[in-house]
């Protein structure tokens, strides 16, 4: 897909931008100090799973209300880097700051408030929370945590962003998935990286340990003998421990492998540069039955893992 340039930098208003955001990543409601001549522009490209945006606009708050999301069933992160000043933010009653040099993570499955207050530019990356969730649990933990992207992992992923943003016009479609789907693995391993993720209603031990068991669970979910025992064991935890871990989460550990393995299949499904058939995209993610996979996919997703397919067929014609 081509770039996408929504906007042309004019004083087109905010009404125009509010309608432009909206489309480009969720409902939204803006404001701003002249909503007649605000001015912004938006640039779009797809990188597979993920969606890669360049924003310029006059200074404005975003807000994200209950009722934008009351009837959505499939939740995004932004991940917001700005360029020129800080941005601000509020969620969950957590109010951070982020300045250049650094990203912000923005949850779409609760309200929020985003700020600035003069023209800026940012780089946002649209990431579906579910394959977030899959690489590294609860995504409900991530919003409104800044990350500093001047060292470390998160500095390679800032790094490999800006290289993807300089080639992006250059290549193809296939390079694009490829790009977007390294850009996830690195956002993904910056996060794991961080200890603020391990925080949860259960003490530091027993939130570490269940971090460490869901690891496991997506370091080995290709594994089709993956069971409650062997990560136990690999833990160093009884059995019954561990099913008190995630009791306390509110899951079960085979709902939680099979809904991993289930998000990795439909990433693969909708990837456009896959050959592998439906039969073996689902053993190669742990599932030992493809009769038994289509049916949870089908309960997952609302359709068949070939309509999947074919629907991506479609939309390849298209562009």
């Amino acid at each position: 897909m081509a770039a996408i340039e929504e906007t042309d930098g004019t004083r087109n208003g905010g009404d125009r931008w509010q309608k432009e955001v909206s489309e480009a990543y969720f409902p939204l409601d803006i404001e701003c100090r002249d909503r007649t001549r605000f001015a912004g522009q938006l640039r779009r490209w797809s990188l597979g799973v993920v969606g890669l945006s360049h924003v310029d606009c006059d200074g404005l708050i975003y807000r994200r209300h209950n009722r934008h999301f009351l009837n959505e069933n499939d939740s995004s992160l932004l991940i917001a880097i700005p360029e020129d000043a800080e941005i601000q933010f509020l969620q969950n009653q957590r109010r951070t700051t982020c300045k250049p040099g650094g990203f912000l993570v923005e949850r779409s499955d609760a309200p929020y408030e985003y700020w600035h207050g003069r023209r800026n530019r940012q780089w946002v990356l649209k990431v579906p929370s579910a394959s977030v969730r899959a690489r590294v649990g609860a995504s409900e933990r991530l919003g409104g945590l800044t990350f500093d992207a001047t060292q470390g992992v998160a500095a390679y992923f800032l790094s490999s962003l800006r290289n993807v943003v300089e080639h992006v016009e250059a290549i193809d479609d296939a390079a694009r998935e490829a790009a977007g789907s390294h850009l996830l693995e690195l956002l993904c391993l910056t996060i794991r990286n961080d200890q603020r993720v391990l925080g949860s209603n259960t003490s530091s031990i027993r939130a570490a340990h269940l971090a460490r068991a869901e690891q496991f669970i997506r370091d080995n979910l290709k594994n089709s003998e993956l069971s409650p025992q062997m990560i136990a064991d690999a833990c160093g935890i009884s059995l019954r421990y561990l099913q008190q871990l995630f009791s306390e989460a509110d899951q079960s550990i085979n709902v939680y492998i099979r809904e991993r393995r289930l998000n990795r299949c439909d990433e693969e499904l909708r990837a456009t540069v896959s050959d592998r058939t439906v039969a073996e995209i689902a053993y190669r993610w742990g599932f030992a039955d493809q009769s038994q996979f289509s049916k949870y996919y089908k309960a997952r997703y609302g359709r068949t893992p070939n309509s999947t397919r074919k629907e991506v067929g479609r939309f390849q014609k298209r562009e």
